[in-house]
């Protein structure tokens, strides 16, 4: 009888203390998913399993997903369902601005999946959405982390057009990993809506992750794209696989290497970096405005 060789699966390495999160807890938590419920409204801090949902729900801001919840991408690193949605929500935009009132919200931020099958790629609710929140809380200031829309530059403008106060796309990883990461995306498209935002006038911001495998070279590379293409804020976190099915971790980042990071974008001339371990996309957002 032939033995066949038994195959040793990897154990996952147990994440370090600098990745450590309280559970969510608390009445300003516990009102805003209330609202968030009533609402019937959907969040990137839910979808995507944010870590730092407790603190950010605990002081009452939450990051906003319109277009529904089913992305029509499959990126191998993000939470969000994957599949062809089945219904464009035209109340939407009024419930979030109702929702971002109620939230008594001072800097809100909207994202969204992506919505490819749309010929506009959600981009006329996205702007309708920005205006009904101004309409229902003038002195809110926003954030749009908007979907690249295929380079389908009208529809970009018909956000620009409304000049929320920062207009961020992220990048997510390092051009070698795209194909890897975002199959669907294009390094140099992603770099190009950020130039045209930065030509529109408005203030630009994007986010990468690390942990997926890259090397510090390649992070200072696309950090000096950014800032050729005009991106004024970058916030850099570590990769947490969301589940078994996504990409694994190719390494826990250490701190002392994002304090590195934050110091070397700042000397490259962007105006704010946030880097550490948990930081995401939408985490600590109001600050981005100075």
């Amino acid at each position: 009888m032939i033995e066949l060789p038994v195959i040793q699966k990897k154990k996952r390495e147990p994440k370090p203390p600098w990745l450590k999160v309280k559970l969510p807890v608390g009445e300003t938590y516990r009102n805003v998913r209330k609202i968030v419920a009533e609402h019937k409204l959907h969040t990137i801090c839910e979808s995507g399993n944010c870590p730092n949902m407790g603190e950010c729900w605990g002081a009452g801001t939450a990051t906003f997903m319109i277009l529904g919840n089913v992305c029509t991408r499959s990126c191998s690193f993000c939470a969000v369902a994957t599949g062809r949605p089945t219904e464009l929500d035209w109340d939407e935009p009024r419930r979030v601005a109702e929702a971002v009132q109620l939230m008594g919200v001072k800097h809100c931020v909207l994202t969204s999946v992506n919505r490819d099958e749309l010929k506009d790629g959600g981009a006329t609710i996205w702007a309708e959405t920005v205006r009904q929140v101004r309409l229902y809380s003038p002195d809110t200031t926003m954030e749009t982390l908007i979907p690249d829309f295929k380079a389908k530059w009208e529809a970009l403008e018909l956000i620009l057009e409304e000049a929320p106060e920062v207009v961020s796309h992220n990048m997510e990883t390092v051009k070698r990993l795209y194909r890897l990461v975002r199959p669907q995306a294009k390094y140099l498209r992603s770099l190009e809506q950020i130039k045209r935002t930065k030509d529109a006038g408005l203030r630009t911001k994007s986010g990468i992750m690390v942990g997926l495998g890259e090397s510090e070279e390649e992070v200072m590379e696309i950090m000096k794209h950014l800032v050729e293409h005009g991106c004024d804020i970058l916030t850099i976190g570590q990769y947490l696989q969301p589940t078994k099915h996504h990409l694994a971790v190719h390494e826990y980042v250490h701190p002392d290497v994002f304090a590195r990071y934050e110091q070397k974008g700042l000397e490259m001339g962007f105006k704010y970096v946030e880097s550490g371990p948990l930081v995401r996309s939408s985490y600590h957002a109001e600050r981005h405005l100075i």
